[in-house]
């Protein structure tokens, strides 16, 4: 059982930074590939970057490649992810996602992943 909890959210305006934390409680958080996902007020849940359990395989959105970067820190049990540059289009409840032993392409898909946190909120102002 693994339990996230997604921090860093907030208010920015356009062209600014956030970085997103999500810290796993829990055991073994190294064997879990971790993802992000973005859902904006109706719209479809949209995949947003993953990372492999070794943080070797990262993987983005077409929308957000060389934009956001997603890390982790399994000393920590957290995963980031760095926004830069935002746009009003970036403005969503983001997400993070655990998958025991995820790795791939597979890893752009919600539903394998077994475990969410709550979401926090992104606004970006123009």
């Amino acid at each position: 059982q693994v339990q996230l909890a997604e921090t860093g959210g907030g208010l920015v305006q356009a062209g600014g930074s956030l970085r997103l934390s999500c810290a796993a409680s829990g055991r073994a958080f190294n064997i879990y590939a971790m993802g992000w996902f973005r859902q904006a007020p109706g719209k479809e849940r949209e995949f947003v970057a993953a990372i492999s359990w070794n943080g070797c395989s990262p993987y983005y959105g077409d929308s957000v490649k060389g934009q956001f970067t997603i890390s982790r820190d399994n000393d920590k049990n957290t995963v980031y992810l760095q926004m830069n540059s935002l746009q009003p289009e970036d403005t969503a409840v983001y997400f993070c996602a655990a998958e025991p032993g995820g790795s791939g392409v597979g890893l752009r898909r919600g539903v394998i992943y077994d475990y969410w946190g709550q979401g926090t909120q992104v606004t970006v102002s123009s």
